[in-house]
Order: structure tokens, then sequence, then C-alpha cells
């Protein structure tokens, strides 16, 4: 029953390294969800200060996700329109063939969103930066935070091996 957790928790943390670039998807959370399944293994011993301390990390991951591209959006003149744009943009950009793709999408979907609300280029240029800034600083924390949660999960399954195997 221990490997079944183990795998189900490496998936877990896979799909939370995924789920840095996805927006579906609560990449730190679902890394989170692998760390607790591997605590319920009878080869670790259960650390609630260990999990309540990365709980609480991800979780203000999460919250920040929300915050971090509307501040971008705002500090640059943007609107919710702008936002909207660069979700969308985001999607169509990992669905699409074209290289560097969910990097452009973003950036094209916020200022297409912004030139609808708002018909000056300028404006939709200068908020479309921003958004795609504030999306660019969340995907990073997401994924830097989902990166150590999978380091943490090695280091715990490297120190607990015998136990494991």
């Amino acid at each position: 029953m221990d490997i079944i957790l183990l795998i189900v928790g490496g998936l877990l943390m896979l799909i939370g390294i995924l789920g840095s670039f996805l927006p579906v998807l609560p990449g730190p959370l679902t890394s989170w969800f692998g760390l607790l399944i591997l605590h319920l293994t009878d080869a670790l011993p259960m650390n609630w200060t260990f999990l309540g301390i990365t709980l609480f990390f991800a979780a203000l991951i999460w919250i920040l996700d929300y915050i971090i591209p509307a501040i971008g959006t705002k500090k640059f003149g943007g609107s919710k329109a702008g936002m909207i744009g660069t979700t969308i943009g985001l999607i169509v950009g990992l669905l699409s063939p074209i290289p560097f793709g969910i990097i452009i999408g973003p950036f094209i979907g916020a200022f297409i969103g912004e030139m609808i609300n708002n018909n000056d280029s300028k404006v939709a240029t200068k908020a479309a930066f921003g958004s795609f800034l504030g999306f660019l600083t969340s995907t990073f924390l997401k994924f830097v935070v989902a990166v150590v949660y999978l380091g943490l999960f090695i280091m715990k399954v490297v120190e607990y091996s015998g136990n494991l195997f």
C-alpha cells in the first residue's frame, strides 16, 4: 500500500508542477497533497508542523496568484478585460503549436482584451505589459514552490527509503 501512496504522491507532485502553468490547476496546493499522501504512508511519521507550514505557503501562493496579476494590470493602467484576456491568451497559447505560445499568448490576450475595453493602443499595450508581468510573476512563484515541494518529497523518500522499499 505504501508503494501505491508513493506513486500517487509522486503523480500529484508532477501535476502540481504542471499546475504552475495551467490556470485550472492549483499547482502548489496539488503538490502539497502529494506531500500529505506521502505522510499517510506507514513508512513516514506524521509531521503536522511540516505539513502545516507547507500548507500555509501553498495557500498563500494560491491567494497571491489571484492578486499579483491584478496588481500588475492596475499598476500599468489596465482593466478587468485585460486580465480576462490574459487568461484566455494563456489557454490559447498552451493549445497552440506556436513555440513559446505560453509566453506570447497572455500578452496578446491582454492586449486584445484592453483594445476591446479601451480603443487606445498605447494604453492597451501598457496594460497588456503589466498584466503579462503579473502573470509571469505569479507563474514563477507557483513553479518555484511546486519544485521546492518536489525536492522535499524526494528528500523524504530518500530519507525513509529503507522503510518504503
